[in-house]
């Protein structure tokens, strides 16, 4: 029997929640969530953001952004270069350090996951690749 949505939207987002929750727990990074997506964020870019982007992005406003921003300068994980079309625009990117330590923070999130995955039958392993795709579609949507 099918749950009706709003039963379905409840354990999806409570499933969701916990398993984020526990992902972040993982990868045991040293610094907050708010700078861990920041810098995903800048990684993920096709080119260096402002930090107005970068807020945009992160649906945060810039002050907020811009705190983000300075934490992670001074833990050497971003660079904020001057544009080279505006001088009084800022664009940001990945130190080494920021991209290693985002690279750790994937792996040991990927390896747990794997680990869990690894307790589950083929059948039951089968029923989450399915909805990996149908997950997918509802980010899409927007909001």
């Amino acid at each position: 029997m099918v749950s009706s949505a709003q039963d379905l939207a409840q354990g999806v987002r409570l499933s969701v929640t916990r398993l984020a929750r526990r992902l972040r727990k993982e990868a045991d990074t040293g610094i907050s969530p708010s700078m861990l997506s920041a810098l995903s964020t800048i990684d993920r870019a096709p080119a260096p953001l402002t930090i107005g982007e970068l807020a945009a992005a992160e649906g945060v406003r810039p002050p907020s952004a811009t705190a983000v921003v300075g934490r992670l300068l001074e833990a050497g994980l971003v660079t904020r270069d001057a544009d080279p079309e505006d001088g009084r625009v800022y664009r940001l990117g990945l130190t080494r350090d920021g991209a290693r330590l985002l690279e750790r923070s994937r792996s040991r999130k990927t390896a747990y996951l794997a680990k869990k995955l690894g307790g589950l039958s083929e059948e039951e392993r089968e029923a989450l690749a399915e909805a990996v795709p149908l997950l997918d579609r509802l980010l899409e949507q927007g909001p």
